[in-house]
């Protein structure tokens, strides 16, 4: 495997719609995914609400019967037809406010696509599973547990020429073990980057290559759990409802908590219901969990109806690309997204419309508009990249992406109570420029802290995670002097209270990263330590969780 035609680095949704078309175009075309996951599916996070069309473009194009297949009848068998979009006024009270987005949309106001109805409501996890076995059927090599860890860039030509695989056998302290494997290099005539939110070998190109975002990127973290209901419960609930939550416990207009997200409900199989917290992460609170939120979100009484007396039976934690439009990176001078032989894809481009919810659409559209393009440029493969952007725009994506664009910086600055009415002006609003998430960290505290801690220990267990225990620990504290003088006396050491996997813990007055085989690969601990001071680098293939 030291050469392939195109090599693409992350098997989710947006990598394999790439491959699966690339294929259908150029079957003689040697084409490779490689995921660091040890299986399909493990690192995609189960619940969503997806657009039909796209998903469909893709099937039909590789697979003409697919509405006839059994796979097709489990996974794509729920579709929205009761939309709850709420808003939750403390505790007890909730309304459902459909009916503004439903107004928005006559009005053509941007808030309209925040309607779900004819929706499939489905587990992203598998439908990545049948994804992979649809790319396999096809003669596509998609190998999983080989984590990349670097691109290799040539400065002087501006194209990739391969990508690092980890290395594997060393021990905690970086020695070789009597099985160590140096990380191989797969060579490749052009690369996708499809690794997800916030992907490590995404943002080294982005610097190798000097791609450059208007604005910075902001993330959410999203932490949910699967729960198993009554019957009863179930059919109350419904296979055709889901649920989208804003107010109390994130937000409370003029009394606070002034934070942005919400809860979300959606059914995933009979009897299972996903109730998760997505929460942005430019919150202020030093104390703040994402999880006590969703213990909140769970015990408000609209919500404690349908999932009461459950049992949680899978969890998870995933971060989420928010930035929008102008926080995609691209090559100054051409506006391509990528540069030359590379192109990056899906979540790792930040192709999510927060207005919508939504980014699994414009991740599938994503792969096979890069797929379009390698076909459009195989004389020329530097090219690809310039293509890909032009396709990106004839699908769609772009456009789409515009009408959200300035949402998400709009909150950041003025607060939910003003951010997000305001954004119902579009592009009248000037583009404001936010900081980092990570420098919002204020000495504040959450106001709705429950009375009993979350109970981290099984939340990871409910999530499958694995590591090999004696690998080097693939989270950094790079100052520690920082941890001590400045972070833990100022904010109490926040990576240990917003970690959902309780990494981090303080040993003998330091705060160190000591369960790192916990770690559930969402990186919020990266982008939210108030200062800049951890970093998620990739463990040996095959860890992490297993949704």
């Amino acid at each position: 495997m030291n050469k392939v035609s195109i090599l693409i680095v992350g098997a989710g949704p947006a990598g394999l719609a790439a491959a699966m078309t690339l294929k259908k175009l150029q079957p003689q075309m040697e084409i490779c995914v490689i995921d660091k996951a040890a299986e399909p599916g493990n690192h995609n996070l189960s619940g969503a609400t997806a657009e039909p069309a796209a998903l469909e473009m893709l099937l039909d194009d590789v697979k003409p019967d697919w509405r006839n297949t059994q796979q097709a009848k489990e996974i794509l068998s729920y579709k929205v037809v009761k939309d709850n979009v709420m808003f939750f006024a403390g505790r007890e009270t909730a309304f459902n406010i459909h009916f503004m987005m439903k107004l928005a949309r006559m009005f053509r106001i941007n808030f309209g696509q925040m309607i779900h109805q004819g929706n499939y409501i489905l587990s992203i996890s598998r439908l990545t599973k049948w994804l992979a076995q649809l790319a396999k059927e096809m003669g596509i090599e998609v190998i999983y547990g080989f984590a990349v860890e670097d691109i290799i860039y040539d400065e002087t030509r501006n194209i990739a020429t391969g990508v690092k695989l980890v290395d594997q056998g060393r021990d905690k302290h970086r020695s070789k073990q009597p099985n160590y494997v140096a990380g191989e290099i797969i060579n490749a005539d052009a690369i996708m980057l499809a690794e997800g939110c916030d992907g490590l070998v995404t943002e080294k190109f982005i610097k190798k290559a000097s791609l450059t975002r208007k604005t910075k990127q902001l993330y959410s973290v999203g932490v949910k759990e699967l729960i198993r209901v009554s019957d009863e419960q179930f059919a109350k609930f419904t296979n055709e409802r889901v649920v989208h939550a804003m107010g109390w416990p994130l937000w409370t207009p003029v009394l606070g908590p002034a934070m942005f997200g919400g809860g979300v409900m959606h059914p995933i199989s009979q009897n299972h219901i996903a109730v998760g917290m997505i929460v942005g992460l430019d919150w202020e609170y030093c104390d703040f969990n994402p999880q006590d939120a969703l213990t909140n979100f769970k015990n408000h009484s609209f919500v404690r109806q349908f999932i009461e007396g459950g049992t949680i039976v899978e969890a998870g934690a995933k971060m989420i690309p928010e930035g929008g439009y102008f926080a995609i990176p691209r090559f100054e001078h051409t506006g391509d997204i990528g540069r030359g032989n590379v192109l990056i894809l899906g979540d790792s481009a930040g192709l999510v419309n927060m207005l919508k919810i939504k980014g699994l659409h414009n991740a599938i559209k994503s792969g096979i508009a890069a797929a379009r393009a390698v076909v459009r440029c195989l004389g020329n493969l530097t090219a690809a990249a310039s293509a890909y952007t032009d396709l990106l725009n004839s699908l769609g994506v772009l456009n789409e992406m515009k009408t959200a664009c300035k949402f998400r910086q709009n909150v950041a600055k003025l607060g939910p109570l003003f951010g997000m009415p305001i954004t119902a002006l579009g592009q009248k609003v000037p583009l404001f420029d936010v900081e980092e998430d990570y420098k919002t960290m204020s000495e504040k505290t959450y106001k709705y802290k429950p009375s009993k801690s979350y109970d981290k220990d099984t939340f990871t267990a409910m999530a499958a995670t694995q590591h090999r225990e004696e690998q080097p620990s693939h989270l950094t504290i790079i100052n520690k002097n920082i941890c001590m003088q400045k972070c833990s006396p100022k904010f109490s050491s926040p990576c240990i209270t917003f970690c959902p996997a309780g990494v981090y813990e303080t040993v003998k007055d330091e705060v160190k990263p000591a369960n790192p085989s916990n770690c559930l690969h969402c990186k919020t601990c990266q982008r939210k330590c108030p200062f800049d001071n951890i970093r998620w680098t990739v463990p040996e293939g095959s860890g992490g969780p297993r949704y």
